[in-house]
């Protein structure tokens, strides 16, 4: 598979972490992962963001193994965050996992199905 980040010289630069845009050729694989939230298979929902981001992203992990993928084959991430006082956190946390992967990013602030869960991640991987 072939993976080129974009990022247009005309249009504002990313501050780290991400591209504006990822191109993909030659995959034989899409995964599409549903919105992972802070719960873990016991159904606890621990307290805080920084703990909750860390188990967003086990989830995450979880569901990428299960599909024979890993992290290195996410192109793009999407994360619902239930307040905006919480990018900080998420951003350190993502990018704890994330490391020096740059997928396409998008975070939106937005009421949340269940009022415990303080965000929810989406990704797209590829191979």
């Amino acid at each position: 598979m072939k993976r080129d980040n974009i990022n247009a010289l005309s249009a504002p630069q990313p501050r780290g972490g991400y591209s504006q845009a990822v191109s993909i050729e030659n995959f034989r694989r899409l995964l599409f992962v549903s919105g992972q939230v802070p719960m873990n298979s016991s159904d606890i929902v621990p307290d805080g963001i920084e703990a909750q981001a860390r188990q967003v992203w086990l989830n995450v992990d979880a569901q990428l193994k299960a599909a024979g993928m890993s992290k290195a084959d996410i192109v793009k991430v999407t994360t619902y965050l239930a307040d905006r006082h919480h990018l900080a956190a998420n951003r350190e946390i993502r990018n704890d996992y994330l490391g020096a992967l740059a997928p396409a990013m998008t975070v939106v602030v937005a009421g949340i199905f269940d009022s415990a869960w303080l965000l929810e991640v989406e990704v797209v991987a590829a191979q």
